[in-house]
């Protein structure tokens, strides 16, 4: 079995590499990209199309991220329809006897890879390249193929990892072999503040923009600012951590980003990952440089209603209570913590009232699967963590999509 294991990771390996040729383009400079550099921030573009990329390229971007959804929506162009025929032709060739479900794997490994080759080449900047959510609740797969993604590509390549209470740990092994890790799907600042003492990812992330719209669709407020506090808390969290230990390097990522207006107020965000109609929307705000300035230091106040039956429960996005720090303190006091096994962290978390990780069982991970990456919090008792649960909807959310991507590859089967 090993030495089918070697030979399949050989035979992806040269599917999926490409050497990477030619010098980073020319581009213009943006004054208000500019201005939110000089405070801080590192720009990525949000968009794994190519095209749309070009289109708003500018010298101040630095990075571009790719997730399952926007490798969906390359993969349903036909883009990668050649790809997709040859790497299946080459894999049934080698005669290695991987079924169904296992050559769709290895297939979306070349995809992804290809995707993100594709914007290394044009760019020549690091890119984010998702792993499938299949392996997210496995430790072993998430190393395996984090492993594969920067193998192909060690110089561009960072690795987002979802977050679960596998990916917390495959992540701490991730970085110690210094290898790059973007920790996605992050909604408080206390999941951040856990992964960067624990997991120490280059980055973590705030989906913003999804925590604004929960707000909205339960009518507990306008949702202004919402997912905006939640991040500079986080931002906050994390500078004070890299200040107190010396071993915490992680930073953070504004993700979700819904509007030019967010662009705006984020400034001096230590990263800004936007997608092309934000980007066009910040540059065509009618804003001077001048106007764009840092909120770091400001007390936020959030567009709820406190009057609202779920207002309570948005306050532990953005709060980090000592409790939470002797939690973690804990933790990483633990003997053994580097064979610690998933199931043994939700436990510690458990034993300690820390809400971190419910027990969702197959018949509700079916139901937040069905009903969007935006989850009906009615359906939920306020012992389930927002955090949590808006994680959950969205690793789920983008199950879909890649179900989706999945399909197109089994549509090359038949």
């Amino acid at each position: 079995m090993a030495t089918v294991s070697q030979k399949l990771d050989e035979v992806l390996h040269a599917l999926a590499y490409e050497k990477v040729e030619g010098s980073a383009p020319q581009a213009e400079s943006d004054p208000l990209l500019a201005r939110l550099k000089t405070l801080g921030s590192e720009l990525w573009v949000d968009t794994g199309e190519l095209e749309k990329a070009q289109d708003i390229w500018k010298q101040e971007m630095t990075a571009l991220t790719t997730n399952n959804t926007l490798a969906n929506q390359v993969v349903q162009s036909g883009v990668m329809d050649e790809v997709i025929e040859d790497t299946i032709r080459k894999i049934r060739e080698e005669g290695l006897g991987l079924s169904e479900e296992e050559l769709i794997l290895e297939v979306g490994f070349v995809i992804n890879c290809k995707i993100a080759l594709r914007l290394v080449q044009a760019f020549k900047v690091k890119v984010s390249v998702e792993l499938h959510p299949a392996v997210s609740r496995n430790i072993e797969r998430s190393l395996h193929y984090g492993r594969r993604y920067f193998k192909v590509c060690p110089e561009f390549f960072i690795i987002k990892v979802p977050l679960t209470p596998e990916g917390y740990l495959a992540v701490r092994k991730l970085t110690q072999e210094k290898i790059p890790v973007n920790f996605t799907l992050g909604f408080s600042a206390r999941q951040n503040y856990l992964a960067a003492r624990l997991s120490n990812p280059d980055f973590v992330n705030v989906f913003l923009g999804r925590l604004n719209q929960v707000v909205i669709d339960h009518k507990a407020g306008s949702g202004d600012q919402v997912g905006e506090k939640v991040t500079l808390a986080t931002q906050n969290a994390l500078i004070e951590a890299r200040e107190k230990y010396k071993d915490v390097q992680s930073r953070l990522i504004g993700a979700s980003i819904r509007s030019g207006e967010q662009v705006a107020f984020l400034a001096g965000l230590d990263v800004l990952t936007i997608p092309p109609k934000a980007i066009k929307e910040f540059q065509e705000s009618g804003k001077s440089a001048d106007q764009i300035v840092s909120h770091l230091a400001e007390d936020i106040v959030p567009g709820i209603d406190v009057s609202h039956a779920l207002a309570k429960r948005f306050p532990s996005l953005w709060e980090m209570p000592e409790a939470f720090i002797s939690f973690v303190d804990a933790l990483l006091a633990e003997n053994g913590l580097d064979e610690m096994s998933a199931n043994e962290l939700v436990e510690f978390c458990r034993k300690h009232d820390m809400n971190l990780f419910h027990p969702f069982s197959d018949a509700e991970f079916k139901e937040i699967h069905d009903h969007g990456k935006i989850p009906c919090l009615d359906n939920w008792p306020e012992s389930i963590a927002l955090d949590d649960l808006m994680t959950q909807s969205a690793l789920q959310s983008f199950t879909k999509d890649q179900n989706a991507l999945d399909d197109r590859i089994r549509s090359f089967l038949k």
